[in-house]
């Protein structure tokens, strides 16, 4: 009887962090990383704001969190990436989280235009942006001023049926459309051969920097579906 209550509150806690945002996106069973582990499965570390090396903006493929997610606010759009977080990352693989219990922004309506749930625009603050040694406000200024400066490439903006590429292929798409940005800047996330993210290193200073201690995914080809 103990095993089963235990059961029954884990499922009902990762079904709050889905609601708000928490889980990662997909649809399909949950993605894996290139060694075969669910996604970003790797060791988090205490610490305190801006106690991180650099940060690894993550650009969500949106059809592929709308598989499953389809009353979410950002699946009216019928967009293709969308942002989903802006991480502080450590070169050895670790990754702090929940650094403190500082209040976000004053007005977070004011960044719907890249966070149109709340509730996830609270659950980055509270899980990344608390480690970002930034305010509320700055971080998501932050957080725009990143996304907005990526171009997303012309053949993925506009997909209109299911493509299939290899990840370096996707790279290359990225590179070419953001010239200012090497190739080991890129890492290309997938889970069960399904397209999840394309995940940019950043410098704090918002300038690109080569991934270290990010997996990419290893599939020969991913599929991307599309909006």
């Amino acid at each position: 009887m103990y095993l089963q209550l235990m059961k029954l509150t884990i499922a009902a806690g990762c079904m709050a962090l889905l609601l708000i945002g928490g889980c990662r996106p997909g649809g399909r069973p949950e993605p894996q990383s290139s060694a075969g582990g669910p996604a970003r499965e790797r060791p988090q570390v205490e610490a305190a704001g801006a106690g991180f090396d650099y940060y690894l903006l993550n650009l969500s493929w949106s059809p592929e969190f709308c598989y499953s997610h389809r009353d979410a606010a950002e699946c009216a759009a019928h967009a293709t990436f969308v942002l989903h977080g802006l991480w502080p990352e450590n070169n050895d693989g670790t990754y702090p989280e929940n650094c403190s219990s500082a209040p976000g922004p004053a007005d977070p309506s004011q960044y719907s235009d890249i966070y149109p749930e709340a509730g996830l625009l609270e659950h980055e603050w509270q899980t990344h942006g608390t480690c970002s040694g930034l305010d509320g406000d700055a971080f998501f200024r932050t957080a725009r001023t990143a996304y907005k400066s990526l171009t997303i490439p012309p053949t993925l903006q506009t997909i209109s049926s299911q493509m299939m590429l290899p990840p370096d292929q996707i790279v290359d798409l990225f590179t070419a459309s953001n010239p200012g940005i090497p190739r080991s800047s890129f890492v290309v996330s997938c889970g069960h051969n399904y397209l999840t993210a394309v995940e940019v290193c950043l410098d704090k200073n918002l300038h690109p920097v080569a991934c270290s201690g990010v997996r990419s995914c290893r599939a020969n080809v991913v599929k991307i579906p599309a909006p």
